[in-house]
């Protein structure tokens, strides 16, 4: 039941940040691009190769505990691949469908990418 808490606790922190990201973002950038979904998962990739790469290398007591929290917890709802799929059906429905190839061109390279860097960065710290 504990990892279930922990894992709860940090998806909603990780949703409440990506909903208050969004609308952030919605204030500065109005366009039916889904410009906000590609900086969050691209901004959380990176930092669950950050995280990863940092349990990895220093391996603490309470890395499981870690992980559940902020890599499934906070990350799994930061980065919000649920939202980019409806925004792809959305862009494809209102007849951008090239929109949306690019959309998710964008989204994928870019975040795994991301990841990578994540941990190319903490490997070079060591």
């Amino acid at each position: 039941m504990n990892a279930f808490l922990l894992v709860g606790a940090g998806g909603a922190l990780g949703a409440m940040s990506r909903y208050g990201i969004g609308v952030l973002i919605g204030k500065f950038w109005n366009s039916h691009f889904p410009i906000a979904t590609i900086l969050v998962n691209v901004f959380g990739s990176l930092l669950m190769g950050l995280l990863i790469g940092l349990l990895a290398y220093y391996t603490p007591q309470w890395q499981g505990q870690a992980r559940l929290f902020m890599a499934v917890g906070v990350l799994g709802g930061f980065t919000t691949f649920s939202a980019f799929s409806l925004e792809i059906i959305t862009l494809v429905e209102r007849g951008q469908a090239v929109l949306a190839l690019v959309y998710i061109l964008i989204s994928v390279i870019l975040s795994v990418m991301a990841v990578f860097a994540g941990l190319l960065i903490v490997r070079g710290m060591t």
